[in-house]
């Protein structure tokens, strides 16, 4: 059960980089096996077609974040046990942790197909793309469970401090989703696309079922299952999945608003949002890496090298948002033509970026900040601040300047606003947290 990185006792630069990179490229990958939808649906099927995906796409994004989050909220606990060298406890919290997943992916996956036709509904879906809608999304929620399990698989393995198979899944699945799109999308139509989709989700899994049998990086013993640990494990998951869907909800919500500007708007804001994985998926990789490395130094009572971590990662966080927030807000007009070939929709996009640009390296700021606290198991705390980051402070401006008429810059407008205010919140809510474990320890600050 030895971790492949020691981060505890490592240098702290390079074992921040042998987890991050990894996962850096896991999630680009992830963007590319998103775009690769996009770029066909757009390409093949014009912009109706490709507005129908954007009002499918934030029941993508919530799902996909339930999922994230819960996995997640495992990986806190799974990974302070590792941290304090505790083999049978870590047992436990495997088998437990994965018998909740398979329960609860097939209880969302039944309720999504129930209640689709209504939420698609308060979606404003608008009549010319909801069938279209329907049909793409009833296919997708089908994989939930090979989803929702090949994540639950990866947060494990990176407690463990292996996050560079997660990057190898993503490329066979990229691969697979690119040739099979095309083909489906040909024979069958825009709802090819999802079983394109649906295939490779699947194949994914079997490759990491795979993976997991033939290394044996750890025990995996269904009779280590432990009901005491199921409400401890609820605790963390329904802070985590609230913290990872809240993106989502807002997502939907900013989605909802453009809808009421027409579809010129909705493909505009679906092209945004395929972009900004650019510069949202190093953020969200270093939360990541953070929740699992600092749990571990919190299991062996290290806060002082949770501080060190934190450093680093805004140091190299920042320094590599700068750089992508140049190239995509630079070339935003240019990247929305991959897509659509609209000059009204380049226009909107390239506004968008314009105005909310610098708030891309004030998210990543946020994110380590966010990364900490759920290491140090304040998945409560993250929570709460990104209730205030979106529900408090983005929503209602959004809606607000959108209902007194400024138009949609005023909307995008809401979204930089709102970045700022996490920015400052969670950096100082972070700080005072560490400076607090620290002097509880005797070290120094």
């Amino acid at each position: 059960m030895m971790t492949k990185i020691d981060f505890i006792s490592g240098n702290t630069k390079r074992c921040l980089m042998a987890m991050t990179l990894p996962m850096i490229a896991a999630m680009f990958l992830n963007m590319m096996y998103n775009l690769v939808d996009s770029l066909w649906i757009g390409n093949l099927l014009g912009e109706t077609a490709y507005a129908a995906l954007t009002n499918s796409t934030p029941v993508i994004l919530i799902l996909t974040s339930v999922a994230m989050g819960a996995t997640n909220g495992a990986a806190i606990l799974i990974s302070q046990a590792i941290g304090a060298k505790d083999r049978k406890r870590t047992e436990s919290l495997v088998a437990t942790s994965f018998c909740i997943a398979v329960v609860f992916s097939v209880l969302v996956t039944v309720l999504i197909e129930a209640f689709l036709p209504g939420i698609l509904n308060v979606l404003n879906t608008p009549a010319e793309t909801y069938e279209m809608a329907y049909s793409y999304l009833s296919i997708y929620v089908l994989g939930y469970l090979a989803v929702y399990l090949y994540l639950f698989f990866t947060a494990v393995l990176r407690s463990f401090g292996n996050a560079m198979f997660q990057a190898a899944a993503m490329l066979v699945s990229t691969i697979l989703n690119a040739v099979l799109d095309p083909i489906f999308i040909h024979f069958i139509g825009f709802h090819g696309a999802a079983i394109a989709t649906l295939l490779s989700q699947i194949i994914c899994l079997l490759f990491m079922l795979i993976y997991l049998k033939k290394k044996k990086l750890f025990a995996f013993k269904i009779s280590a299952f432990d009901r005491h640990d199921v409400l401890q494990f609820i605790q963390k998951a329904i802070s985590s999945v609230i913290q990872q869907s809240i993106p989502a909800i807002s997502t939907t919500f900013l989605t909802a608003l453009a809808s009421t500007y027409g579809v010129t708007a909705i493909a505009a804001y679906g092209i945004t949002g395929k972009l900004e994985t650019i510069l949202f998926y190093p953020a969200m990789a270093l939360n990541m890496v953070l929740t699992t490395i600092i749990g571990q130094c919190v299991g062996g009572a290290r806060y002082d090298r949770a501080k060190d971590y934190l450093k680093c990662a805004l140091g190299y966080g920042c320094g590599l948002l700068v750089i992508l927030s140049v190239f995509v807000v630079g070339f935003s007009k240019q990247l929305s033509g991959l897509f659509v070939k609209s000059s009204d929709v380049a226009v909107i996009v390239g506004t968008y970026f314009l105005i909310v640009s610098v708030g891309y390296v004030l998210n990543t700021v946020t994110n380590c900040c966010l990364g900490m606290l759920n290491g140090m198991g304040m998945p409560s705390r993250s929570m709460c601040l990104m209730i205030f980051y979106y529900i408090v402070v983005r929503i209602p401006l959004a809606y607000l300047f959108s209902y007194l008429g400024f138009g949609l810059n005023e909307v995008w407008a809401a979204v930089l606003i709102s970045h700022v205010a996490a920015c400052i919140t969670v950096s100082v809510t972070g700080i005072l947290a560490v400076k607090k474990k620290l002097d509880a320890t005797g070290r120094r600050v």
